[in-house]
C-alpha cells in the first residue's frame, strides 16, 4: 500500500495540493509543505483515537459512510467552483474530532515551519481533511477493510510503517505539543533543523523522515 506521502507526490497528490493551494490562496509549495508535515500528523492522531473501541467504530463508520472516497471522484469540479462551505465545516470538524485540545499547538508548529500564520494553517486543513479521509474510505474500500480490527493496518500502511525514529518522535511530540512555545522550538530544531530549504516537498521530506 502507498504511503501518504508517496500520494502527495502522485499525480493525484499534485492535484490535491494545487486544488488546496487555490481554494485557500497560499502558494503552492507552502501548501505542500503544509499538507507534508500535516497529514501524516493526522494520520497518527487517527491511529491514535482508532486505539479504543469507541474511536475505531466511529472512524470505521465515517469511512464506510459520508467519507467513503466518492470525493476523490470529483476534485475537478471541488476545486473548480470554489470549495463549498460545506466541506470546509465538514473539515473544521474533522480537525476538532481528530486532533482535540492539541489543534491550535499542532497548527503553530506546522505555521512556523512552513512560513505561514496558523490561521492560514488552519485554512488549509480545513479542506484537506475531508480529502484525507477520502483517501482513507477509498483505501478502505480497495483492502478490503470491514471490521476495526483492520482499521490498525490501514492507518499504518498509510504511514507508511515506517517506524524510524526522527518520525514517530515528531509525530507524537507535535500531538503533544500544547501551545506555549517551547516544545515547538524543542521539535522543530530536533526534527526539522537541518531542513530550511524551501524547495517544497522535497526539501521538507529530508527533514522529516531523514531521507
Amino acid at each position: 500500500m502507498a504511503g501518504i506521502l508517496d500520494l502527495l507526490n502522485s499525480d493525484l497528490g499534485k492535484t490535491i495540493i494545487s486544488g488546496v493551494s487555490g481554494s485557500t490562496g497560499t502558494d503552492q509549495d507552502r501548501t505542500g509543505s503544509v499538507l507534508t508535515m500535516a497529514l501524516p500528523v493526522l494520520m497518527k492522531a487517527m491511529e491514535r483515537n482508532a486505539s479504543t473501541p469507541e474511536g475505531a467504530e466511529g472512524l470505521l463508520g465515517a469511512i464506510k459512510g459520508k467519507h467513503n472516497g466518492s470525493i476523490l471522484d470529483n476534485l475537478g469540479d471541488l476545486f473548480g467552483g470554489g470549495v463549498n462551505e460545506e466541506v470546509v465545516n465538514d473539515g473544521d470538524k474533522i480537525l476538532g474530532h481528530v486532533l482535540g485540545a492539541k489543534r491550535d499547538g499542532v497548527q503553530q508548529v506546522i505555521g512556523q515551519k512552513s512560513g505561514l500564520d496558523s490561521g492560514s494553517v488552519a485554512n488549509i486543513l480545513k479542506v484537506a481533511a475531508p480529502i484525507l479521509m477520502g483517501v482513507l474510505g477509498k483505501q478502505a474500500s480497495q483492502n478490503n477493510v470491514s471490521s476495526t480490527n483492520d482499521l490498525g493496518g490501514l492507518l499504518g500502511g498509510l504511514l507508511g510503517g515506517n517506524e524510524t525514529k526522527n518520525e514517530q518522535s515528531f509525530l507524537e511530540k507535535i500531538l503533544d505539543a500544547d501551545g506555549d512555545g517551547s516544545i515547538i522550538d524543542d521539535v522543530a530544531g530536533m526534527v526539522l533543523g537541518g531542513s530550511e530549504k524551501k524547495g517544497g516537498i522535497a526539501g521538507l521530506l529530508g527533514g522529516l523522515f531523514g531521507k
